[in-house]
Formats: C-alpha cells, sequence, structure tokens
C-alpha cells in the first residue's frame, strides 16, 4: 500500500481507472474459480454420476464463466494501462518541469546522459508497475485463498494436498527473489549501465577525431563488469530454488498417483479419487499461475518503488541550491560585490572567502588556467548557482533581494556555444526582447557586425536556421548572440569564452560586435584568446579560487609574472605551423 500510495500521489484525478481495475480484476477471480468448482461438478456428473446431460450444463457454464472471467481481467488491465500511461506522462511532465528550474550545479553534478535515463527508464518502470501490478495483485492475493477453500470443499484431503504445496511453494519463492539488498544492487548496476551507454554512444565523434581507445572509457567498462556480475550472480542464486518450484507443482500429480495406484484395491471410490486428482492437475496448475503472478508483482512492487524513490531523489536535488529570490525591482547602481564567498562543487572547494568588486560601466577580464573559478564567478554573479557562504551584491543589496525578473533583466549572459531555434534569424534575436520594434531587431543585427551573415541569404533575416541546408559558423552563431545581448540591453554583461570558437575571419568582426555591447556596461569577461581583452579596463588573474594578479594588460606585462607568461604561451600557439611533411 505504501507504494501504492506513492505511485497514485502523482495521479489524484484519475484513481477511479484502478478502483475500476481492482474492481474488475477481484470479480474476474472469483468467476474463474466459480469456474473450476463448476468444472469439479461437471467431472463428478460425468465420472462419478454418470449424468451426461448434467454434465453438459456444467460443461456450458463453465465455458461461460471463465470467458467472462477472462475478458474482465483484460478489462481491468485496460484501465490499469490507462493509469499507468497517465502516470509515466505525469512523471515525466514533473522530470521537465524540474529540469527548467533546477540549478547550473545540478547539471554539473549529473550527466546529461544520466539525467535522462533516469527519468525515462524509471518513468516507463511505474507505467509497467501500475499497468501490471493492479490487476495482477487481486489475482495474486486472492487466487490462492480461493483455490484453498475450494480444495477443502472438494475433500480434505485435496485440500490439505493443496495447503501444503502453498506452504512449500511460499517457502522457495522467498529463495527465488533473494534479498531486496540484492535486488537494489542489481538495479543500481543497470542504471549505472545504461545512463554510461548513452554518454558513450555522445562521444562516439570525439573517439573518432581523436583516436581515442574504447578501454579509455573506464566508467562504461566498468558498468558493463558490474552489471554482468550482479546479472550473474542474481540468475544463480536463484536456480535451483526455481527448479525445485517447478518440481513441486509440475510434478504432483505424478507423485500423488503412486500411492493411489499401489493401493487402489483398497480405495472405496475409484471415480472420485479419479476427479479430485484431475482437480489437483488443475487447481495446482492454477496456483502455479498464481505464485508466477505473486513473482511479478514483487518485481513490480520493487521496481515501481525503486523507480519512484529514484526520481523523488533526482527531483529534490533539482530543487536544491536554487537561487531564491525577494521584492526588489529597481538597482541604485549596477556596481558587483562578492563578500568572503565560499562555494563547493560537493567535496570539492572552488572558492573560499572569495571577495571582488566589478565597479559600474567599467569591462573585467578574468584570466587563468581550467579550474581557477573563472566560470564559477561568472555564474554565481548570474544567479545561476546558489552560495555556500557570503553573499554577492548589485547596488549594495543582495541579488537574492531582487526579483528573478530584475536579474534576468539586469544581467545578460553570453555563453561560449550559442544556442539558436530552428526559427528566423529574426526569432532568434527578438526573443531577448519581446517588446522590441522591428527597427530594434535589425539595428541589433548591424551593430553586432550580422549584416554580412544575412547578404549571404536571400530571405535575409527572415531566413529560417536549420531549414534547406542553412547552418551558421560559430562566429555567426557568436554574433547572433551578441545581437541578442544588444537588443536586451541589460546593465551588466558577462562573456564566458564568447570568442573561444571564432575563427580569424570572424574575430575582427566579432571584436567590432564585442565594443558596440561593451559600451556604458559593467562588463565581466572570461577568455583565454587573450588577443581580446587587451582593451579591458583591468584584468584579474585568478588561481586555485584566488586573485593573485589585477591591472591593465601593459601593466601586467610589465610586472612580468603570470600573465606575462600566459601572453607569451598564446602568442607562442598562435605562431604554431603544421610542416609540409608532416604525416597524417
Amino acid at each position: 500500500m505504501k507504494v501504492y500510495k506513492k505511485l497514485f500521489s502523482y495521479v489524484p484525478n484519475q484513481l477511479y481507472f484502478g478502483w475500476v481495475a481492482i474492481l474488475f480484476s477481484v470479480v474476474s477471480v472469483c468467476l474463474t474459480v466459480w469456474g473450476y468448482q463448476v468444472i469439479y461438478h461437471f467431472l463428478e456428473m460425468l465420472i462419478v454420476q454418470n449424468q451426461v446431460n448434467i454434465a453438459e450444463t456444467y460443461a456450458l457454464k463453465t465455458v461461460i464463466l471463465l470467458t467472462i472471467g477472462a475478458f474482465l481481467y483484460v478489462f481491468s488491465g485496460i484501465f490499469s494501462h490507462v493509469l499507468g500511461f497517465r502516470l509515466e506522462t505525469n512523471l515525466r511532465k514533473k522530470g521537465i518541469e524540474g529540469l527548467t528550474q533546477a540549478s547550473f550545479r545540478f547539471f554539473d553534478l549529473n550527466s546529461s546522459g544520466l539525467i535522462r535515463k533516469t527519468i525515462d527508464d524509471n518513468a516507463a518502470k511505474t507505467h509497467v508497475s501500475v499497468a501490471h501490478l493492479i490487476p495482477d495483485s487481486a489475482q495474486a492475493v486472492l487466487t490462492p485463498i480461493l483455490v484453498i477453500v475450494l480444495g477443502f470443499f472438494i475433500s480434505i484431503r485435496l485440500g490439505i494436498i493443496l495447503l501444503l504445496m502453498l506452504f512449500l511453494g511460499f517457502f522457495l519463492f522467498k529463495k527465488m527473489m533473494g534479498n531486496n539488498n540484492f535486488i537494489k544492487d542489481y538495479q543500481n548496476a543497470l542504471a549505472t549501465l545504461s545512463s554510461e551507454t548513452v554518454e558513450y554512444v555522445r562521444g562516439i565523434q570525439v573517439i573518432k577525431i581523436f583516436g581515442a581507445k574504447v578501454t579509455s572509457f573506464k566508467a562504461l567498462y566498468q558498468a558493463i563488469q558490474d552489471y554482468s556480475k550482479y546479472a550473474y550472480d542474481y540468475s544463480l542464486s536463484g536456480k535451483k530454488p526455481f527448479v525445485w518450484f517447478q518440481w513441486l507443482f509440475f510434478s504432483v500429480v505424478a507423485v500423488a498417483i503412486l500411492p493411489v495406484i499401489i493401493l487402489l484395491d483398497k480405495v472405496a471410490a475409484p471415480e472420485m479419487m479419479a476427479v479430485e486428482l484431475m482437480m489437483l492437475l488443475f487447481l495446482s496448475g492454477v496456483m502455479f499461475v498464481s505464485f508466477m503472478r505473486v513473482m511479478y508483482v514483487s518485481m513490480y512492487l520493487f521496481e515501481a518503488n525503486y523507480a519512484v524513490e529514484n526520481l523523488e531523489i533526482l527531483y529534490k536535488e533539482m530543487q536544491q541550491d536554487q537561487l531564491t529570490y525577494g521584492k526588489e525591482t529597481t538597482f541604485s547602481s549596477y556596481q558587483i560585490e562578492l563578500e568572503d564567498v565560499s562555494f563547493s562543487y560537493r567535496e570539492d572547494n572552488v572558492l573560499t572567502d572569495f571577495s571582488l568588486t566589478f565597479e559600474e560601466g567599467k569591462s573585467y577580464a578574468l584570466v587563468g588556467s581550467s579550474g581557477s573559478g573563472k566560470s564559477t564567478i561568472a555564474k554565481l554573479i548570474s544567479g545561476f548557482y546558489q552560495v555556500d557562504k557570503g553573499s554577492i551584491k548589485i547596488g549594495n543589496k543582495k541579488i537574492t533581494d531582487y526579483t528573478k525578473e530584475a536579474i534576468i533583466e539586469t544581467i545578460a549572459f553570453v555563453f561560449q556555444d550559442s544556442q539558436l531555434f530552428s526559427k528566423s534569424i529574426y526569432d532568434n534575436v527578438a526573443l531577448a526582447n519581446p517588446k522590441a520594434s522591428r527597427q530594434e531587431v535589425l539595428e541589433a543585427l548591424k551593430l553586432a557586425g550580422c549584416n554580412p551573415i544575412l547578404d549571404k541569404f536571400e530571405d535575409r533575416e527572415n531566413t529560417v536556421i536549420g531549414s534547406q541546408g542553412v547552418y551558421l559558423s560559430g562566429g555567426e552563431k557568436q554574433r547572433l548572440a551578441i545581437a541578442r545581448a544588444m537588443l536586451k540591453n541589460s546593465k551588466i554583461v558577462i562573456m564566458d569564452e564568447a570568442s573561444a570558437s571564432i575563427d580569424p575571419d570572424n574575430e575582427y568582426e566579432l571584436q567590432k560586435a564585442f565594443q558596440h555591447l561593451m559600451r556604458e556596461k559593467t562588463v565581466i569577461m572570461i577568455a583565454h584568446r587573450l588577443s581580446s581583452i587587451k582593451t579591458v579596463d583591468k584584468i584579474i588573474v585568478l588561481e586555485d579560487g584566488q586573485v593573485i594578479e589585477e591591472g591593465t594588460h601593459d601593466e601586467l606585462i610589465e610586472q612580468g609574472k603570470t600573465y606575462k607568461e600566459l601572453v607569451e604561451q598564446y602568442e607562442g600557439a598562435n605562431e604554431w605551423r603544421f610542416n609540409n611533411e608532416a604525416v597524417l
């Protein structure tokens, strides 16, 4: 019932489907067992009483009862499947809603393959569980009870044999199923294998480009090894009990008939004994099917509980680390202050008691090796992460004091890999400010240096991206992203590696676009392409989450420390050339 309660909490408006399914399933069981009772009377009339006419009536009644019972079971499955599909849909919807609200830290800590497989696979498992769990639960629980009652109704010895079979079957069934911890380990190994496989497939193009060996994907290899071990061990653990279980139900009549043959001359009513043996054959088969249903119900119950727990854990993680918002809508200034900020990804500290100020209307560049904290600082300012300690202020107020809409309107973030939608170029830019006029959108495109892009296409800004072979280079995408940011006209602009994928032909145009975007703004740039940051007001060099140098380009070059080394390495890399005799 705990599992049912969890599952049904996600489909409160469709619960009647479940109750109808249970009702049909219960009536189906009753009619089916009633049908076997009529079979007993049929055999009694035919073999013991030799009343053929009456036996024919019982035969017809048996067909009717078993047929109606079968149809009701089918109808029960239809209603439970409808409920199952609705449950699966609602779980997926909740997952999508959660993803739209999840913090960036959630995506940093969970791979896309794991997220997708967790939602898809577990939602599907709950559907299967509900679709089969509801009708099979009633069948699995009620059928053995009614069969035992019917056995004692026919004769005490038949009832005793069926009761013994029930106890032995239950004992062997427990041995077959193993303990829940083992099953949970198996399910975890399967989930890990699924997510790692998705990540591997998505990385195939990387393998082809860089020639990496499959064995280098240790996570996938280990996932395969773990899953194969648990699957094999699980199969072996239930092997012997399952063989004995089958022997118990398939050989019961053969075993029972031996003493009957030996003591046949002492049996007072051999015809009645034959009827009981036939009923033992029928009812043991019914009980075997019931046990198989119990087995599947147990599996469905565990899978449903496991699936819902996994989804609820994922949903909970989606809600963690979300930035809280206040009621402030106006900013007294656009100066940014980080005061004693600490932040970590799980156990990995990125920033510890970090303080830094970005003055309004000035441009800054964050420089440093990978992992130094550059992108983390940018995302913390944007409200993508919640700090572990300390505070981030804009205009002398914490960013948590402002409304979500105020933060979104005030900060424009240009990512390294800008995403475009299958819409027109105009629509891709206009989405930054739905209230903007057409003239304002076209002006933003012009200032971002996008006119050469529009000139390539007959429909210019109305060209639909991705249609009829219309694709843009990385530099062209970035210029459209700059146009978006210009149209948004936010007072704070953050660019995270915005020029990383730009080819030399596009760099000049992009630099001009940057200049237009940065006018009268508080700008924070993160760049490995050091040629793009020479003109900023201040360059801040980071290492292990701490500021080690700051100043203008000329000042830092004159100091001759870390920044100068980075510039020399960058310029040296630009001088690399492929040797004509290089072996490809």
